[in-house]
């Protein structure tokens, strides 16, 4: 599954994208998303059980890879590709032991190549770095230098994800310093059309 594991990776957004999670997220799958992620922390579980079931059947439809964010069993039981844990949520072991051998665990690794081959070692299929430029999302999360991705490629055999305030603009040097998957949101969710957005990214990986 790791060989899929490349191109715009977006992350969906509940103050962003609101009633219209579903058609939003499709407008994104058609500009040329690869990888969607269901990430919503405020959402009850009835609601976060009916999007995730939603979001999987359509990215099952479009062959888009879904993963879930923190949620382990969320992802069982939509049938979710996998799961992106940050660094206080499940661990490798417990997600890898709910979800089986053939499931996406993705981590979030900041700014920290330590903690990155750990994870690399502890089963994961991927692993995440940011954020490399100032996010709306998480304004508070610590920074990251693009030299880390550098680091990152002569040091791990897993796939890399950038993430962090990433536009159309200053993506490419991310990919060029290593980057596999640009992880984006507001740049994709937040803007005037979604579609158009996300093939602009799309075509940065060609």
């Amino acid at each position: 599954m790791t060989t899929a594991l490349q191109g715009l990776y977006v992350i969906t957004d509940r103050a962003l994208m609101g009633a219209d999670l579903l058609a939003q997220a499709e407008q994104a799958i058609a500009g040329g998303a690869r990888l969607l992620q269901y990430r919503d922390k405020d959402s009850n579980s009835a609601q976060r059980q009916q999007q995730a079931g939603a979001l999987a059947q359509l990215c099952k439809q479009h062959g888009v890879i879904f993963i879930i964010n923190d949620d382990p069993a969320l992802a069982v039981n939509v049938g979710a590709d996998g799961v992106h844990l940050g660094q206080t949520d499940s661990n490798i072991y417990s997600a890898r032991q709910a979800l089986g051998t053939d499931k996406i665990i993705g981590v979030t690794c900041h700014a920290s190549l330590k903690t990155a081959l750990a994870a690399e070692k502890a089963g994961a299929d991927y692993v995440a770095f940011g954020r490399f430029f100032p996010s709306q999302t998480k304004p508070d999360a610590p920074p990251a230098e693009i030299d880390i991705l550098q680091q990152a490629r002569r040091s791990l055999s897993i796939p890399i994800v950038a993430i962090g305030g990433i536009t159309p603009e200053n993506g490419s040097a991310l990919i060029a310093a290593g980057a596999d998957m640009l992880a984006v949101i507001h740049g994709i969710f937040g803007a005037s059309d979604i579609r158009q957005a996300a093939a602009t990214f799309a075509r940065m990986f060609d």
